[in-house]
């Protein structure tokens, strides 16, 4: 079956989101939101998780969490199979609580990332409209928010705050500390927030060195059945490097690979190399060698692959590939042409039967004696006036 690739490695940081059954409440009341913590720190204790961030809303949950060890999907399958065993049994329910597959976000660990997807989280009550404009935040008592503004030893111990402290600049975890965390992120109420946009959207987020050392990692990890944004930016990532190594072997620039012919030999020979080792198509390699369209390219490449099967030039076996087609048609026309004259050859004979017959017929008719049906008088015949 096709799915998209979890990335896991040591210290990873994720955004994960989960959605309820059909968008159905995953929350019936404050029973269930404590079993939910709790199946969250039983999770913890038995993977190693930190969390940064966590938010309830009533149909899903964020959870910014930090995963020491690669354990992401054998984590979340336990927390979330047994959160689900758990409201079932207490609401003598069955089948499925949480629709499909969680989403999961990679984020960066430097570079401030952390803290606008912690803010993003803290901030979907607002977004939600479920605290009045008015009301401060900590009012919102089902996210990591108000657990921060308390005091270290309040804090629960899989709750870990002092990453997100370091990132703000806040150098102590005290009560100015708590209370400048605090002010600093409802001030981000008011803001027009437009990376929360490549929070909601992405499939990670951080800097562009990070990305890139994502993208190896996809690479090395992906197959045929995987799927998704991060899987075609790999491909891409590669075939650029692949493209890169080509030039500078070739000694060309870009400038220079734009002017070469359509046809040149070491461009086909680069685009073959793409479609062997990426999953790139005719048309964007086509596209970025200056190769025309995606027809013609593909035309290249089965003339190429069909030389170099018969160890010849291209021209070679272009001509020896038409060699028999004509020898074809030439046959074809030779008996065609015999066909042809048979067939008039017999019409010619048909009509000469018949004519000769035709005139067969006219001699015997001019041979024939006509009898009368009575004798002339004085030629030496009987009486007609003999009664």
């Amino acid at each position: 079956m096709a799915r998209k690739l979890r990335l896991q490695y040591p210290g990873a940081i994720y955004h994960v989101m989960s959605r309820g059954d059909r968008r159905e409440d995953i929350f019936r009341d404050d029973v269930d939101r404590e079993s939910f913590l709790q199946t969250l720190a039983d999770a913890c204790v038995k993977t190693g998780w930190q969390v940064h961030a966590f938010c309830l809303m009533p149909n899903h949950f964020h959870l910014v969490v930090e995963t020491p060890q690669p354990n992401l999907v054998a984590g979340m399958k336990w927390f979330l199979g047994t959160y689900t065993a758990r409201f079932n049994r207490r609401h003598r329910l069955s089948g499925h609580v949480f629709a499909g597959r969680y989403k999961s976000l990679l984020v960066g660990g430097q570079g401030g990332y952390l803290r606008t997807v912690c803010d993003y989280v803290h901030l979907n009550p607002v977004r939600a409209k479920l605290i009045a404009p008015e009301s401060p935040l900590r009012y919102y008592r089902w996210s990591s928010f108000p657990l921060y503004l308390a005091a270290p030893e309040a804090r629960p111990s899989w709750l870990r705050g002092d990453r997100l402290f370091g990132e703000l600049g806040i150098q102590s975890m005290d009560e100015a500390g708590r209370a400048e965390f605090e002010q600093r992120t409802e001030a981000r109420r008011a803001e027009n927030n437009d990376e929360f946009e490549r929070v909601r959207r992405g499939w990670c987020f951080g800097d562009e060195q990070f990305r890139s050392d994502l993208l190896a990692k996809v690479e090395g990890e992906a197959r045929g059945h995987h799927f998704g944004e991060e899987i075609h930016e790999a491909s891409e990532a590669k075939a650029a490097r692949i493209l890169d190594e080509e030039l500078r072997r070739a000694l060309w620039s870009e400038a220079e690979l734009k002017l070469r012919q359509k046809g040149d030999p070491h461009k086909l020979q680069i685009a073959r190399r793409l479609r062997i080792e990426t999953t790139m198509t005719l048309q964007w390699i086509a596209n970025r060698l200056h190769m025309g369209t995606k027809t013609h390219l593909s035309h290249l490449l089965y003339w190429q692959q069909r030389a170099d099967s018969e160890n010849q030039s291209i021209e070679q076996s272009k001509a020896s590939a038409k060699s028999p087609v004509k020898q074809k048609l030439s046959d074809v026309t030779a008996r065609s042409r015999r066909s042809d004259a048979g067939s008039n050859r017999d019409v010619n004979l048909s009509k000469a039967a018949a004519e000769s017959e035709s005139n067969r017929r006219k001699a015997v008719e001019s041979q024939s004696v006509k009898i009368p049906l009575t004798d002339p008088v004085g030629v030496g015949g009987f009486d007609t006036s003999f009664d």
